[in-house]
């Protein structure tokens, strides 16, 4: 069979585009299949880590942190509507159902339910959105059963230079301008452990902390032989100069550390 020019392109187009699609469906299926979640009927997609039930339930998603919608004066982020109408798009698929699998914490400090969702066909949705670039993993203990597959998830389209990462969103702690959700490398100058934990100091002012009660959970090899070695860290950055909690020599930047998955040691 002979193609002509442009039908020959169309066709290698098309061949990419569904190799996209098949890898990331085979990223989503990487998450266990759920055994029997509980049937739910979504009224509204809020944004893209959340939905409102028709039972008046609000669903946090667990794993991902998708770009905020504008609101409380601050601006929209890059990808929040992308990722809205992506979750909007996959519940649709769904005839406006998920599959909810509730974690172990069964609420968060708004009152919300923390969930895994699924399709029909048992693909986790939260993974879906990794896998696409439309959300960061963040992994909070005790709902951390899915975090395997949804940090590969994220790992795929971090490689493909999906989404979010097409530019790296990656900042150094002297970028740092606003509190708020944060991916963050550098350099680890001091590391020391209290009453108050673990904190990991970094090139900048930036200090990471890691709980008491989270600490057993990291690799005590790995904590020792962290001073000098480059680092990445995510979660939810606290201007401490806000609180007044600022002392002579200490950083103003805290990132809280959740978990192991929340922390990476650079080659």
């Amino acid at each position: 069979m002979v193609f002509h020019g442009n039908s020959k392109k169309a066709s290698l187009v098309g061949a990419f585009f569904m190799a996209v699609l098949f890898s990331l469906d085979a990223s989503a299926a990487a998450c266990p299949k759920p055994s029997s979640p509980e049937t739910v009927r979504v009224a509204r997609v809020v944004d893209g880590d959340t939905l409102k039930l028709a039972d008046g339930r609000s669903v946090r998603l667990i794993g991902v942190n998708a770009p905020e919608l504008a609101h409380h004066g601050r601006s929209e982020e890059a990808f929040a509507v992308t990722a809205q109408r992506r979750l909007q798009q996959l519940v649709a698929a769904n005839d406006g159902e998920v599959g909810l699998v509730a974690g172990q914490q069964g609420k968060d400090k708004y009152g919300r339910t923390l969930a895994h969702a699924f399709d029909g066909q048992g693909n986790n949705l939260e993974s879906r959105l990794l896998a696409e670039g439309l959300g960061y993993l963040v992994a909070i203990a005790p709902n951390t059963d899915l975090t395997v597959c949804q940090q590969a998830a994220e790992r795929e389209a971090r490689r493909a230079r999906l989404g979010l990462w097409k530019k790296s969103p990656v900042q150094t702690a002297q970028q740092l301008q606003d509190s708020g959700f944060a991916v963050v490398q550098g350099r680890v100058e001091q590391v020391q452990r209290n009453r108050g934990g673990l904190w990991v100091e970094l090139d900048g002012p930036l200090v990471l902390r890691i709980q008491p009660r989270l600490v057993r959970q990291f690799d005590d090899a790995t904590l020792r032989d962290l001073k000098g070695r480059q680092v990445e860290a995510r979660g939810w950055v606290i201007d401490r100069a806000e609180r007044g909690g600022v002392k002579p020599g200490q950083a103003r930047w805290m990132l809280p550390v959740t978990d192991p998955a929340m922390m990476e040691v650079l080659p």
